[in-house]
């Protein structure tokens, strides 16, 4: 399960509205790299595949990656401004570690190994 706060659900619907493109929706994934060895991808689509996961959070079309779904049970997104700045930030309960940026992670599988992403 995904979590979106109010906050960060206000804003991407906003992003989403500012957009000249009928049918997007939220597109989350994890791919191999950044200093962790996992990354985040957020970003809209308007195209489904067979394999996505189609979920509904707090009034969004929610669209995940059948490889990512394991890596992003149990996230929290939210965004925060501070001063004249703000940006999105992801809780992953599921990570081990991750680096100052906080946009790339580690994970254990269910023996305690640090996981590699093989996608």
């Amino acid at each position: 399960m995904i979590q979106i706060s109010d906050s960060a659900a206000g804003r991407i619907k906003e992003l989403l509205e500012a957009e000249d493109t009928p049918n997007l929706f939220l597109r989350l994934g994890v791919r191999p790299g950044g200093c962790s060895g996992f990354s985040y991808s957020m970003g809209f689509d308007d195209e489904e595949h067979p394999e996505d996961q189609v979920l509904t959070v707090n009034g969004l079309k929610v669209v995940v990656e059948e490889s990512s779904a394991r890596y992003l049970n149990g996230v929290e997104i939210d965004f925060k401004e501070e001063g004249l700045s703000g940006g999105f930030t992801i809780d992953n309960p599921n990570a081990v570690a991750s680096c100052g940026c906080g946009s790339s992670f580690k994970m254990k599988d269910e023996e305690g190994v640090v996981e590699n992403c093989d996608h």
